[in-house]
């Protein structure tokens, strides 16, 4: 296995009702390390607990720092209950933070509607 040093990278954190997943990339945004609360180990409605994603992100945090990892930015996207567990854990993990932005997509003006009904 090629391993690869970096120093710099972006944490990306979807926390959805069900799960939470985390990828880690370099700045260019290829894919260094991933994972989710089901490769930790949970299923069925554990997944969705706030201790999973701790326990998830805790994981791909300690493979990411053998790997050079110094500093991050950090993307939550999603309305999950993992997305402040997760945060609190980079956070103690000593991973020095530059970034932290919530790229949730939130819709302007929704789909169109659909046409009125003839009678």
């Amino acid at each position: 296995m090629i391993s690869k040093t970096i120093k710099i990278g972006h944490i990306y954190i979807t926390a959805t009702f069900n799960n939470t997943l985390i990828s880690i990339t370099d700045v260019n945004g290829n894919v260094i390390c991933w994972g989710s609360t089901g490769t930790a180990g949970f299923k069925g409605s554990r997944k969705s607990t706030p201790f999973a994603a701790t326990t998830a992100i805790n994981n791909l945090v300690k493979k990411a720092k053998e790997m050079g990892l110094s500093s991050a930015q950090v993307f939550i996207k999603g309305p999950g209950s993992g997305r402040d567990a997760a945060l609190g854990v980079i956070r103690a993990s000593g991973l020095k933070i530059t970034q932290i932005a919530d790229i949730t997509p939130i819709p302007h003006n929704g789909c169109r509607p659909k046409k009125k009904r003839r009678g």
